[in-house]
């Protein structure tokens, strides 16, 4: 399924579709949804906005990521992933000094350093799930999870691991209806008024057989 479109939905010209990979010329769509959903968080470390955007945008893995497009190729949903230590959002130390300068940018990289999530050795970690505004409650974000599942089993992962905050509970809903089960959950009111949020969960779900079959069809 390298990078090949698959049907989702219902068939019709304006059905979406999931595309394993983030398809070239989609950059900027990609990194507009992912501000949407995780600007919140991520603003301290990445914005103002548009400078943010267009950091994510220029170094984002197109590998590390599965998108959901409409009829007109246009991206409304994506989930990226984190796999042998590949993130779908990218860019090093060096990139973001480079962008924001070492006075601004020191301190950035502190803050991202919070969001650093390594995998284990047969772990796929989750670099975030979002879906447009209008698509949403279409049953977007479980397609995506299933062929994120897809991933982990064809990659041989035995579990796939996220973070989901406390002001999000209806991520974790999600989560939790697709296998998801809370392991842990650290507390961080220091983040509250920085990031707006103060504890963190850690979920997790194993991987097997049948999620082989159950991503997007080849």
């Amino acid at each position: 399924m390298d990078a090949a479109r698959k049907e989702v939905g219902r068939d019709g010209g304006g059905a979406p579709r999931l595309h394993r990979g983030i398809p070239e010329g989609t950059e900027r769509q990609v990194a507009a949804l992912y501000w949407e959903a995780f600007g919140r968080k991520l603003g301290r470390a990445l914005g103002p906005p548009r400078k943010g955007r267009a950091f994510l945008a220029s170094h984002l893995h197109h590998d590390r990521g599965i998108a959901a497009l409409d009829g007109a190729g246009r991206v409304v949903g994506i989930a990226g992933y984190n796999l042998a230590g590949r993130a779908m959002t990218g860019g090093t130390a060096y990139d973001v000094l480079s962008v924001y300068g070492p006075l601004r940018g020191l301190p950035r990289l502190a803050l991202l350093a919070l969001f650093a999530r390594k995998p284990a050795v047969g772990e796929l970690v989750m670099d975030g799930i979002c879906v447009a505004g209008a698509h949403r409650g279409a049953g977007i974000g479980g397609l995506l999870l299933r062929d994120i599942a897809a991933v982990a089993a064809e990659n041989a992962c035995s579990r796939i691991r996220l973070d989901v905050i406390d002001v999000n509970p209806r991520a974790r809903a999600l989560y939790e209806r697709h296998g998801f089960s809370a392991v842990r959950t650290q507390q961080a009111p220091f983040l509250r008024r920085l990031m707006g949020f103060g504890a963190v969960t850690t979920m997790h779900r194993p991987v097997t057989p049948d999620d082989l079959a159950g991503g997007a069809p080849r």
